[in-house]
């Protein structure tokens, strides 16, 4: 096969969910579609515009995230979350209108994740400094989530903040990536004290 075919294969197939055959799809419709490879291009060197916001961490391209920046946002409720990717899935729920943080994972002594990796100093000195009433803890209802919010609930209850947490309906075990945006809202709307 042509080596800069072979070079895409491979690098298509290196994404999440794609495997060869998906990957062969992709760069033969490319080459049937050279317009459409050139849009592909131009968005993936845009690519490298995006950094992390300085306050939340979520993806941004010029400084504060558009979030951050939002003068509407609810400056008294933080939303956390492990990683930038799960902020649209609770925005698209139209329930939360508060701010987030984003921890950068979640604590996972066998991957060799403590919570000195995580972005939770920052978080901490977020809720002292901004005057947060809330903190909403939005992490996979799993046992890494689990250790994470303990964590969290250890540092944030001495602050005399209110932290709660997405309410169950978000099959246990599943990202949060993958629950539809109703099931999301409920979570939301129906979040528990802890």
């Amino acid at each position: 096969m042509i080596e800069p075919l072979e070079e895409l294969l491979a690098a298509l197939s290196r994404l999440p969910g794609l495997g060869r055959r998906s990957a062969e799809r992709i760069a033969f419709f490319l080459l049937a579609k050279p317009d459409e490879g050139k849009r592909l291009e131009a968005a993936l060197a845009g690519l490298g515009r995006i950094g992390r916001c300085p306050q939340c961490g979520n993806f941004a391209d010029e400084g504060l995230c558009r979030l951050c920046r939002d003068p509407k946002r609810d400056r008294t409720t933080i939303c956390v979350v492990a990683r930038p990717w799960e902020i649209p899935h609770l925005e698209r729920t139209g329930e939360y209108r508060g701010l987030y943080h984003v921890l950068g994972g979640l604590v996972s002594p066998s991957a060799g994740v403590g919570p000195e990796d995580l972005a939770v100093e920052s978080l901490v000195e977020r809720v002292k400094r901004e005057g947060i009433r809330e903190v909403i803890l939005a992490l996979e209802p799993k046992l890494e989530g689990d250790l994470t919010a303990m964590h969290l609930l250890e540092r944030l209850k001495p602050l005399g903040v209110a932290v709660s947490q997405l309410a169950h309906g978000i099959p246990v075990g599943r990202d949060l990536e993958s629950a539809d945006e109703l099931t999301l809202g409920r979570a939301l709307k129906g979040r528990t004290p802890l």
